[in-house]
């Protein structure tokens, strides 16, 4: 197997991530207004595609984005299988957090 087939096989492995569908969800209801929009932009990828990765059914305008819902407690398992969406959606929390520090300083 060529080296770079075993690095991207690897770094796969390591972007996938497990949480539940609630806490999906909350991040989601957590960005501020035009984030979807925002990071759809940054990621060349449609806003539908984005709403899909929160939970959403568009798939005739959106893609599937490689998540998985399982039943389970707190609105089951999700398994994402690429964290890029999240973690962008999680830098975009901390940037928001830190504007209100500094507006409330």
């Amino acid at each position: 197997m060529k080296l770079n087939k075993v690095i991207n096989l690897q770094n796969k492995e390591a972007m996938t991530k497990t949480i539940t569908f609630n806490e999906l969800r909350r991040l989601k209801d957590s960005l501020p207004d035009g984030s979807t929009h925002r990071i759809a932009d940054e990621l060349g990828i449609s806003v539908e595609t984005v709403r899909n990765y929160f939970g959403g059914h568009n798939f005739k305008d959106g893609k599937s984005c490689g998540i998985h819902i399982e039943p389970g407690p707190d609105g089951g398992l999700v398994v994402l299988d690429d964290t890029t969406i999240f973690e962008r959606a999680l830098q975009i929390l901390a940037e928001n957090e830190e504007v209100s520090e500094a507006q409330q300083a």
